[in-house]
């Protein structure tokens, strides 16, 4: 099995490498994988890597499983399910390629699979486009109208959840133009393109999933006001959370798509189960940053929230890097809810695990022992965690004032009160 991958470089889609898949049983991360650039793409000097794990080069990499980057396109979630339906297929992980063949057509970031987009397209042309590009408003959006979900349906095959974006709640990609009117994302041309934006969905029909989709507008609201990378202002309407796009940045009548990468891939993670230690994904993290003390305390810092904030769905994807004028770093926080009211229990995924003993290690000052870095960056993550254990002590009055539901605050009381103390008493 084969699919080849395209990228968006100078305003234009371009074939730029082809990946090539044998699969053993019913687990195709067990087989074997080819993956190759273009030769022409391979010798432009204007080329740029699909994935950091494998920059612009003539080599045939053989591989014995997939390359880790595939996986952060396969359609989870919601678009999952649909893309099945459609297929005809059971779920599994053998049906991990069928779906980047068919749902791959619109993925977060500036790649995508060509033989998505042609799935794409033959589902559109089976549909009468006309009033495809009318637009509908944010009224139309919040009251699901029978326009709304009709157009999505047909153009960006979303009235199910988005086939191109991860994650179990239901998500819509939107684009808002130049004259405020909404379309399913990739149904206006760039140059009318004003804003883009994921539109989240409770995950279910419980009380419980409409109330953490509200707080997570409230918790972005917080980790901004404590200096965590955040972009854009996340709205929550009608049980509708609106997140502003990052991969995406909008200029003088053109779209930019940045390189998106999860720390998954970055790390070498192979299919959905494997659990990376948060050393893991550190060190796979600082190996290609640009600045690696200035991520390395972001990455701390947004843990520590986790923690605090007891967002138990820390799983690698939804952690990324992105490539912004030429630096890599680490993405605008994203995901950032009270996910331990999920109804479903959602468990911590990526822990502290000391590397030798293998022992969860849940002391920050032994944490900061095992990162073992040289002495100068030592002091310098110390003192930033430190100053940030001092700004934890404003942490109640952010909440109260970014509209977190009180029950969430005093639930989170002690938890807080743990991390604001370990990091206090961190020794220089």
């Amino acid at each position: 099995m084969e699919c080849h991958i395209q990228i968006f470089l100078d305003n234009t889609w371009v074939d730029c490498a082809a990946i090539t898949v044998q699969t053993l049983g019913k687990n195709p991360a067990i087989g074997s994988a080819v993956f190759e650039y273009d030769l022409d793409y391979a010798f432009d000097a204007k080329s740029q890597p699909v994935s950091l794990a494998y920059p612009v080069d003539a080599v045939r990499h053989v591989l014995d499983e997939w390359p880790a980057f595939l996986y952060d396109l396969i359609p989870q979630g919601n678009g999952r399910k649909y893309l099945l339906s459609q297929l005809k297929i059971a779920d599994g992980p053998s049906a991990d390629f069928p779906l980047i063949c068919a749902g791959a057509f619109n993925p977060i970031g500036r790649i995508r699979v060509r033989e998505a987009t042609e799935y794409f397209f033959q589902h559109i042309d089976r549909h009468d486009p006309q009033g495809m590009d009318q637009g509908f408003t944010l009224e139309d959006i919040l009251e699901k109208s029978e326009t709304f979900i009709e157009r999505m349906l047909v153009h960006g095959m979303l009235a199910a959840g988005t086939t191109g974006v991860q994650g179990a709640a239901p998500k819509y990609l939107l684009t808002k133009d130049i004259r405020g009117l909404w379309h399913a994302d990739g149904a206006v041309p760039d140059e009318s393109a004003a804003e883009h934006f994921i539109v989240k969905l409770p995950r279910g029909k419980a009380e419980a999933d409409r109330k953490l989709l509200r707080n997570e507008a409230a918790y972005m609201r917080v980790a901004k006001a404590l200096g965590i990378r955040t972009y854009g202002t996340v709205a929550h309407h009608d049980d509708m959370l609106f997140v502003p796009r990052f991969d995406r940045i909008v200029q003088f009548g053109k779209v930019s798509r940045l390189h998106q990468e999860s720390a998954a891939s970055i790390a070498g993670v192979v299919g959905f189960d494997a659990r990376p230690t948060q050393f893991d994904l550190l060190s796979a993290l600082r190996h290609v940053v640009a600045n690696k003390t200035a991520e390395t305390i972001e990455f701390l810092k947004r843990d520590v929230l986790n923690i605090a904030m007891r967002n138990t769905d820390n799983h690698a994807r939804n952690t990324a890097v992105q490539i912004v004028e030429g630096a890599i770093q680490l993405t605008p926080l994203f995901d950032f809810a009270p996910m331990y009211m999920d109804p479903e229990g959602i468990s911590r995924a990526a822990r502290w695990y000391h590397p030798e003993t293998g022992r969860e290690l849940t002391q920050w000052a032994d944490v900061i022992q095992c990162l073992n870095f040289e002495s100068d960056e030592s002091i310098a993550i110390v003192k930033a965690l430190r100053d940030f254990g001092a700004a934890l002590l404003e942490l109640n009055a952010h909440m109260e004032a970014a509209g977190v539901d009180r029950d969430v605050i005093e639930y989170l009381q002690m938890p807080i009160a743990v991390q604001t103390r370990q990091l206090m008493e961190l020794e220089v």
